[in-house]
């Protein structure tokens, strides 16, 4: 099964950025709200809204502006593990914040998703979207995703 990588870690910035990749297909596929990782957040943290905000975290970001400027990678794109955002304090937190960022940084670097699993969710969201704000509904979502098939040789 073909998968698609999200992060690219740059371990002089201690920070991910999005994939071209993986931005290009959410983008296409209509699954880029604020930045096109928000609903993995979610799915993250045990599948609820708070987890849209797992890489608010801009104060970390202002650190690295000039650096990542340096680089050519806006700050804007940085995505910064904050380990506090990784625990809820409701039983726990179990793991000092190093072991929680070290954790959440392999996971991220190790994340790939497959094309099935991104066309599901497109296809959910395009239908939860038709019924709450129509004009955003992608009425060629299954043209899109032919289209991705046979540019990235997939079975149809």
């Amino acid at each position: 099964m073909t998968k698609v990588k999200v992060f690219n870690y740059m371990p002089e910035l201690d920070a991910f950025i999005i994939t071209d990749e993986y931005r290009n297909l959410a983008d296409t596929l209509n699954l880029s709200e604020w930045n096109p990782v928000v609903w993995i957040g979610r799915l993250f943290i045990l599948d609820n809204d708070f987890g849209e905000h797992w890489f608010d975290n801009w104060e970390l970001r202002e650190e690295k502006k000039e650096q990542s400027e340096t680089m050519g990678i806006s700050y804007e794109e940085l995505m910064i593990i904050d380990p506090e955002r990784f625990q809820d304090g409701r039983d726990g937190p179990c793991n000092s914040p190093e072991l929680r960022k070290a954790f959440w940084t392999e996971v991220l670097d190790e994340l790939h998703l497959s094309y099935t699993l991104l066309f599901d969710k497109a296809r959910d969201e395009n239908q939860k979207i038709k019924s709450v704000v129509p004009n955003e509904y992608l009425s060629d979502l299954e043209e899109r995703i032919s289209a991705i098939k046979k540019t990235n040789g997939l079975p149809s």
